[in-house]
């Protein structure tokens, strides 16, 4: 009778999974990407998709990345809600939900207990596959305790839905006034949410997750880590400067990832503008020791 219990029950999660990946916000996000080609095409669409693109991938690495999972600066809570508020608009759940996994990451990067881990499991599991996963959708609030204080940042992970939905509301409402009053710009309502919206935070996704799967198998590795985290340039350019992940994992630590000027860090460059003005301070970056050990390294390979 325990027997058939277990299969049974082993079924019915399989069910639900089954479920859950057909009825996924992720699934829905790229199948919506379809849109585009019912809604014609504008440069208005294509600003829509460079600002949105642009934002966001700037609140996920500088924000849910450097800030929330590393505290790597020090900002304002006004700033600091502002980037939960344009990071959680990607619809990649919450600054708390987000930080907590990536922290954990960090502990046990490549091993069995690193969620999104491409050498202990497989290239699509790291870069998508973990997501679909119900047993990860809530949030491990012992690791983001300095976080959890703040009643603002706990609203924003309870209603994540609510940022994106708020982009997608805005964006319809500037397509449709746009479209009344300027209909030589060829668009709409509806255009801009498809691509401002749904092909923008696809591409967003994709980007993101390249860092969890890419950088975990191509590219160089200038730090002897413990885990498989690499350099990748391509990776880099596309998110800001989150693909110099092995320098990254070396030194987790720093609000600059590229080592060097042409290591391009987008990311820094802006927070270092921002510092200017006064959104951010204390910008951390790698101490002269990680220099020292980057530069022996070097001459280490050169000699081999």
């Amino acid at each position: 009778m325990g027997r058939i219990k277990d299969i049974f029950k082993h079924t019915l999660e399989e069910e639900e999974n089954r479920l859950l990946l057909i009825s996924s916000p992720l699934i829905f996000m790229h199948l919506a990407c379809v849109g585009i080609f019912f809604t014609g095409f504008s440069w208005v669409a294509v600003l829509a998709l460079v600002i949105t693109y642009l934002t966001r991938v700037f609140a996920l690495t500088a924000g849910f990345h450097r800030y929330f999972s590393h505290r790597s600066f020090k900002t304002s809570r006004f700033f600091q809600f502002v980037l939960a508020w344009v990071g959680t608009s990607s619809a990649q759940m919450g600054p708390m939900w987000w930080a907590a996994h990536h922290r954990h990451h960090h502990q046990h990067s490549d091993t069995e207990e690193d969620v999104h881990s491409p050498v202990v499991k497989d290239l699509f599991w790291a870069h998508m596959g973990w997501i679909l996963c119900r047993s990860f959708g809530e949030i491990r609030v012992d690791r983001v305790k300095d976080l959890y204080k703040y009643p603002e940042l706990r609203f924003i992970d309870r209603f994540h839905a609510l940022p994106a939905i708020s982009l997608g509301l805005l964006l319809y409402f500037i397509g449709a006034f746009l479209n009344t009053n300027y209909p030589q710009l060829g668009t709409s309502g509806w255009q801009l949410v498809m691509w401002g919206f749904f092909l923008s935070t696809a591409l967003v996704y994709h980007v993101t997750f390249c860092v969890n799967s890419v950088t975990h198998v191509v590219g160089s590795k200038r730090f002897k880590n413990s885990d498989e985290s690499r350099n990748s340039f391509w990776v880099a350019l596309l998110t800001f400067g989150e693909g110099w992940h092995n320098n990254h994992h070396r030194y987790p630590h720093s609000a600059r990832q590229g080592m060097y000027w042409w290591e391009f860090d987008l990311t820094f460059l802006i927070l270092r503008g921002l510092e200017k003005i006064g959104l951010v301070w204390q910008l951390k970056t790698y101490p002269k020791s990680i220099y020292s050990e980057a530069s022996l390294l070097e001459l280490d390979k050169q000699e081999e």
